[in-house]
């Protein structure tokens, strides 16, 4: 993770912002059948962003980085990070491209945050398979 990296080079802290929204039209718990007639249930937005926030402070205590999180639901993921960017050095945010464009060179997301953060921001996104 390039921000932990960052942080432990500088003495730094990092707090892990992880914005979710129920899609329009939702019912969770999600119950589907697969294709070869299993019954599998599908965690909630709130449940899928409670446990990468969980998994993203466990990266950061190995890493020996000081990091806070927090988990917010909003219609607007950009907000939920600019907000949380109020007295930020620097705006960490990855490349997802979860629109309906793919192959766009930056997401929505990205785009809005690198707009209208008050700090530096730096997109990160992953390395070429």
């Amino acid at each position: 993770m390039w921000a932990v990296e960052e942080a432990r080079q500088r003495n730094g802290q990092i707090r892990l912002v992880t914005a979710w929204r129920k899609p329009p039209l939702a019912w969770y718990a999600a119950v589907l059948e697969t294709a070869a007639g299993e019954i599998v249930a599908e965690d909630s937005p709130q449940e899928a962003a409670e446990k990468l926030q969980a998994d993203a402070l466990k990266t950061t205590e190995t890493a020996g980085v000081a990091a806070t999180g927090q988990v917010v639901h909003s219609e607007s993921p950009a907000g939920a990070i600019l907000d949380a960017a109020k007295d930020a050095d620097l705006v960490v945010v990855g490349f997802r491209g979860h629109g309906g464009f793919t192959g766009l060179h930056l997401g929505s997301v990205a785009t809005q945050v690198i707009t209208h953060a008050p700090c530096p921001v730096l997109v990160v996104r992953p390395k070429a398979a």
